[in-house]
């Protein structure tokens, strides 16, 4: 069994162009941080820009390698959270649940069925593939809370117990940082220039939420080899 998910792997392999621009910046440093003070905050700003996206992306591949499992190896739907459900469909459930005319209704309700039926079933595994684009759809900007609430789509509760359990005392420091990471992410997003941070901050940055996305993929790996298949 492999140590981590592919989707782990993929975000490890990504962090290195953020760790080629965070070191640039501290070379910058090293040189002249009064002279070279407009590269290194460009660096910077562009590094965080560029962690939070990764942390997204993995977020997201994560639960598509969860999703394709269920496919792939023909896991049956038993145990499944009705909740699961909801977001394979949720486009249309969510247009039918702002429709009140009749005749819009339920020519979206025949859309629903027409395309979605075969997947809504407690027996026997998925016919096809779960669409990942729609079932993840409206998950962007992943703060801690956010992240939570996306692996409740699985069914999956006990998420951040089962972390701060693991983490102990590093636990609030590590989502923390999660939440740091997004919150300057959206000021620099809106253009405050004022935002930056410096190398050596920047570094110990992206060791936490490197280190937060190793220890997310051996929880939700845990937990979804111990309810449907191994995804390691």
């Amino acid at each position: 069994m492999a140590r981590y998910t592919e989707a782990y792997s993929i975000f490890a392999k990504n962090l290195t162009e953020v760790n080629t621009l965070q070191s640039l910046a501290h070379s910058y440093q090293i040189r002249d941080p009064i002279v070279f003070h407009n590269e290194i905050n460009a660096l910077s700003r562009g590094s965080i820009v560029l962690l939070s996206s990764h942390l997204e992306a993995y977020i997201k591949r994560l639960g598509e390698v969860a999703l394709d499992s269920m496919y792939t190896r023909s896991v049956p739907r038993t145990g499944l959270s009705s909740r699961f459900y909801y977001y394979i469909s949720k486009d249309i459930i969510d247009e039918i649940r702002n429709t009140s005319d009749p005749k819009s209704l339920g020519e979206k309700i025949f859309s629903l069925l027409e395309r979605d039926l075969s997947y809504w079933s407690h027996t026997g595994p998925f016919p096809s593939q779960i669409q990942v684009d729609r079932f993840n759809k409206g998950f962007s900007n992943p703060t801690f809370k956010k992240i939570e609430k996306y692996f409740n789509r699985f069914g999956y509760e006990n998420y951040g117990r089962d972390l701060a359990t693991l983490l102990a005392g590093a636990y609030q420091l590590t989502t923390n940082a999660v939440d740091n990471l997004i919150d300057i992410r959206n000021q620099i997003a809106h253009g405050d220039p004022r935002i930056t941070r410096t190398p050596s901050e920047l570094k110990e940055m992206i060791r936490t939420i490197r280190f937060f996305c190793r220890i997310t993929d051996g929880v939700f790996a845990t937990w979804w080899k111990e309810n449907f298949c191994s995804i390691r």
